[in-house]
């Protein structure tokens, strides 16, 4: 027993790239299901697609030879929703009935939401498991609020905004913990300040050079036209960029004990697979939308590695209480990505 123990240790020993075996094909009879289903239920039938549409994504996400599994209760999502829906239709009513009256369901909201997202990272990694041990979050409410409302507002100030997302980063990987070893974050402020900077510059020097081309010609709805076309583009050139540079940066100052994370995520491919998904929607109707989400999430999983040093057999799992999941349903209310 000790002899394959260390020898499932050396096995692991090394870099250990993550694996992404979900299919288009396969994961298409699962979304027109859910699809359907959602529609012909009004919506009360998303929560459980969202749960179906997890635990398939995750088996089929593999570290080492074992995958991970989803937890997550389609009930308690199902009241996150509807208290998600409360709070957005009040606000809606609250607008059309006073000017007042929506200013009033606006700071409710803001006062409610870096609750409700603390809760939600809660919910999220304590239904998320690797090998029998499940994950958790131990940030405060105190540090959630002063990260969700104080920061994020900081985050909105242009300059502040690289300091702004780098506490928010490592409030979520520190405070996350797989079993009862926390996750650990050494980005400094100074290389999101060199992430950002370096996406303004070449954001920049792309947009001088679209007006340069613009500016040749006469003022026209023709013109005009071309000049939005060309900012979209920019834009769609542009933002897999960053979204890559981020990324990059924020794993690979990411361990979790003695292992460390790689990520290499490539602006190349991301804008490739962007594209061709783009137009497979678009020329399908919409149709090809789960083979391109399977497209997307394959390349970005497969982009990541872990480091291993020693096992990853070795963790000792956490204490585990029950996590609601009425943040959750207002986080996917508004399309908020709390991932790691």
């Amino acid at each position: 027993m000790q002899t394959a123990a260390v020898q499932q240790q050396f096995a692991e020993d090394g870099e250990q790239q993550l694996t992404f075996s979900a299919t288009g094909s396969e994961y298409f009879r699962i979304w027109i299901v859910n699809l359907l289903l959602t529609i012909v239920t009004l919506g009360i039938y998303s929560a459980w697609a969202k749960v179906r549409r997890n635990q398939y994504f995750y088996s089929s996400t593999r570290l080492a030879g074992s995958s991970f599994e989803y937890h997550g209760n389609a009930k308690a999502i199902l009241k996150g929703r509807i208290v998600a829906f409360i709070l957005f239709g009040s606000y809606s009513f609250a607008s059309q009935t006073s000017h007042k009256a929506g200013l009033i369901m606006i700071a409710v909201m803001a006062a409610l939401l870096p609750w409700l997202l603390w809760r939600s990272l809660q919910f999220k990694l304590h239904n998320t498991s690797y090998r029998g041990i499940r994950f958790g979050f131990d940030g405060s409410a105190g540090e959630a609020y002063s990260h969700f409302l104080l920061l994020w507002l900081l985050f909105s100030t242009g300059l502040m905004a690289p300091y702004a997302h780098h506490r928010i980063k490592r409030f979520q990987h520190t405070e996350s913990r797989f079993g009862a070893t926390h996750f650990r974050f050494d980005a400094r402020v100074s290389s999101f300040y060199k992430a950002y900077g370096l996406f303004v510059l070449i954001f920049l020097g792309l947009g001088v050079g679209a007006g340069l081309l613009v500016a040749n010609l006469q003022v026209t709805e023709e013109a005009l036209t071309w000049t939005f076309l060309l900012f979209y583009m920019l834009m769609f050139a542009v933002s897999p960029l960053f979204f890559a540079m981020i990324q990059n940066l924020i794993w690979n100052h990411t361990q979790l004990g003695d292992h460390e994370f790689r990520c290499n995520l490539k602006w190349g491919g991301l804008i490739g697979i962007y594209l061709t998904n783009l137009i497979g929607i678009v020329l399908t109707l919409g149709l090809f939308t789960p083979f391109a989400q399977v497209r997307a999430l394959k390349y970005r999983m497969e982009s990541m590695s872990m480091i291993v040093n020693g096992s990853l057999d070795n963790f000792v799992g956490g204490e585990q209480e029950h996590i609601a999941a009425t943040g959750e349903g207002v986080a996917d209310f508004m399309d908020f990505d709390l991932s790691l």
